[in-house]
C-alpha cells in the first residue's frame, strides 16, 4: 500500500507503509521484544481442550446408595399414606386408636374426633415429606 505526500516544492513523494513495517519488525527482533504481525487479525493460540473432571467411582456409588435410600423412603411413605387412606373411622364406636411405646404403656381411644385430628395431622405431614423427598430425587445429582 502506498501513501502520497507533497513536498514544500509541491511535488508528490510515495512513501510506503510496507516499508517502514518490515523496519519496526527488524528492529523490535533487534532488541529481543515481541514482534506482533503486520496482519490485522490476531494471532491463534492453541487451546488445550477442556479437560473432563476425574470421576471417583467411590464417590459415585455412595451417591447412588443415597439416592436409593430416598426413593425407598418415597416407598415406605406412599405406602403408609395409602394405608391411612383405607382406614375406616367416621362410622361406628368401634374404632379404636391405640400407641404403645418400648416399655409396653400405651394410649388408647375410642374418640372419633380424636382420630379424625390425629389422622388428618399424619397425613397432612407424610404429604409434606413425601414431596420434600421427592423435590430432592428430581434434583439429585449423581
Amino acid at each position: 500500500m502506498a501513501v502520497t505526500a507533497k513536498t514544500q516544492n509541491g511535488s508528490t513523494k510515495k512513501a510506503t507503509t510496507a516499508k517502514k513495517a518490515v523496519q519496526e519488525k527488524l528492529a523490535q527482533e533487534a532488541v529481543g521484544q515481541k514482534t506482533t504481525p503486520a496482519s490485522k487479525t490476531p494471532p491463534k493460540t492453541h487451546t488445550k481442550p477442556a479437560e473432563t473432571p476425574v470421576v471417583n467411582l467411590q464417590d459415585k456409588l455412595e451417591k447412588l446408595e443415597q439416592m436409593k435410600g430416598l426413593a425407598q423412603q418415597r416407598t415406605r411413605l406412599n405406602s403408609t399414606l395409602t394405608e391411612l387412606n383405607k382406614f375406616k373411622y367416621n362410622q361406628s364406636e368401634s374404632v379404636r386408636f391405640e400407641i404403645v411405646d418400648s416399655q409396653n404403656l400405651s394410649f388408647k381411644t375410642t374418640n372419633s374426633n380424636l382420630i379424625t385430628l390425629v389422622t388428618n395431622h399424619l397425613k397432612a405431614t407424610l404429604e409434606t415429606r413425601k414431596s420434600e423427598i421427592e423435590k430432592e430425587l428430581i434434583a439429585f445429582e449423581l
